[in-house]
């Protein structure tokens, strides 16, 4: 018998309502709208309004600013999974003439480039984009800070140029783009370039008064694929299902796997986060979020999940500066965790198919010299490798064609596990990575480099 509990508790619903109107309050937002996804569903939203009556709700647009480049780096992963390009190449190999042409793709991606932050000239978000019509009145004269791939600068003109390299391999605009292959297959018709009613206006409030005045709502022109969208809590809430778990309409798993890992050196002060490909990284109350935080005059927005927990955290809100949306997404994902945590999934026995004599046999315990570890078997015929007492190096490995397998994770991500047979066709020992692990700690007459004293273990 199995139990299943979509609707969050009424304890934990009031306290997600709590946290959204301490950050209101506090924050001093013309409105504020928070809301939970659990394993890819909205179960929760709330929110809180200076205006009574008017309160928005999850289908209400607010500017989501730098969430954007989570959509322009899918869509780079894209033309990278079908073979249209490498993330390893120079930007000059597919856009030509930019001035940073040797910055790789990869490096665009997790803002590892040496860009600058910024454009020249006028604050770009509160200014026209006819200021800017051309990449080099983005760059400048100058748009390297330091040498690309040496560390992590983040950098909106960076992703100007992935927006346009976009546009140069599909022959169109990146939002027509965007349109065709993330928000329709993944239903976010609710996430549009420009505002559509109802939509939050974006306001400033003045530091030292509770009074306020309105933002400009600019166009940002070729600098869109680093901020120009609109979007709702419901929407980010099928965007936050597609970042856990991929969606094969849009992006495989595996490559929104990728996106996930750390890509790029944290800069100094900053290893509590790191960097994806288009994904920030962060170690909050424990666990690891990934998603993106954004802003735009007039607004705030952010986006964090959790995988491991089956949990997003979204928080919008209409102000410039004060609410601190980050803090309150990451409080959403903890308050559910912690309240409500997620239910381990039923132990099952691996499918017939993916079991026999032979893999059961390498099955138990290994020594690599004297450390010892444990070998079991994963699903599709994996195994997983993992010491048994203090500490060690842990790691999964997928199954190869060949019979060997490969590291997935840790200091073996990428490292080959394979069995050695004597002519015999008993087994000799295993190999990874030119480490050897027999049977027992240093028999006599295995194959351990170097050779095993004839005089065999002794007392003092």
């Amino acid at each position: 018998m199995t139990t299943s509990f979509e609707a969050l508790l009424p304890g934990t619903a009031r306290a997600l309502l709590h946290r959204v109107a301490v950050a209101q309050a506090e924050g001093r937002a013309p409105s504020l709208v928070g809301a939970v996804v659990r394993d890819g569903a909205l179960v929760w939203s709330g929110s809180r309004s200076c205006v009574d009556g008017h309160t928005p709700d999850a289908g209400t647009q607010f500017r989501i600013g730098s969430i954007t480049k989570v959509f322009t780096a899918v869509l780079v992963m894209r033309l990278r999974d079908e073979g249209v390009l490498r993330l390893d190449d120079p930007l000059e190999l597919h856009l030509k003439g930019t001035g940073a042409g040797e910055v790789t793709i990869a490096q665009l991606l997790s803002h590892g480039g040496g860009l600058a932050a910024e454009t020249p000239g006028a604050w770009w978000e509160r200014s026209s984009a006819a200021l800017r019509p051309e990449l080099s009145d983005v760059l400048g004269e100058r748009p390297f800070l330091q040498p690309p791939g040496r560390r992590h600068h983040y950098s909106n003109p960076g992703y100007t140029l992935l927006g346009s390299l976009v546009e140069e391999l599909r022959g169109r605009p990146w939002e027509e783009v965007l349109r065709h292959e993330i928000l329709e297959p993944l239903g976010m018709d609710r996430t549009t370039g420009e505002p559509v009613a109802p939509h939050a206006g974006g306001w400033a409030v003045h530091p030292w008064a509770d009074v306020m005045l309105p933002e400009p709502s600019e166009d940002l022109g070729l600098m869109a694929p680093a901020g120009q969208l609109w979007s709702t809590a419901a929407d980010l809430a099928r965007f936050a299902a597609f970042l856990a778990e991929g969606n094969e309409r849009v992006l495989g798993a595996a490559s929104v796997a990728e996106m996930r890992a750390p890509a790029s050196a944290p800069g100094e002060g900053e290893w509590e986060g790191s960097y994806g490909l288009g994904l920030q990284l962060l170690r909050r109350d424990g666990r690891t979020l990934i998603g993106h935080t954004g802003s735009l005059p007039g607004f705030v927005a952010c986006l964090w999940v959790s995988v491991e927990d089956g949990l997003a955290g979204i928080a919008l809100a209409n102000a410039t500066s004060g609410p601190l949306v980050g803090a309150v997404a990451a409080d959403l994902v903890r308050i559910v965790a912690e309240a409500e945590p997620r239910l381990p999934e039923p132990w099952r026995p691996l499918p017939a198919a993916e079991v026999d004599a032979e893999l059961l046999s390498l099955t138990g315990p290994w020594y690599w010299g004297t450390y010892a570890y444990g070998l079991r078997l994963g699903p599709e015929r994996g195994v997983v490798l993992e010491p048994l007492k203090g500490a060690g190096r842990r790691a999964r490995f997928r199954a190869l064609p060949d019979g060997d397998w490969v590291g997935l994770n840790g200091y073996y991500e990428g490292e080959t596990l394979r069995v050695v047979r004597r002519p015999d066709g008993s087994v000799s020992h295993l190999d990874l990575g030119s480490f050897v692990f027999t049977r027992e700690p240093y028999e006599p007459g295995d194959a351990v480099p170097g050779g095993v004293d004839e005089a065999g273990w002794r007392g003092l």
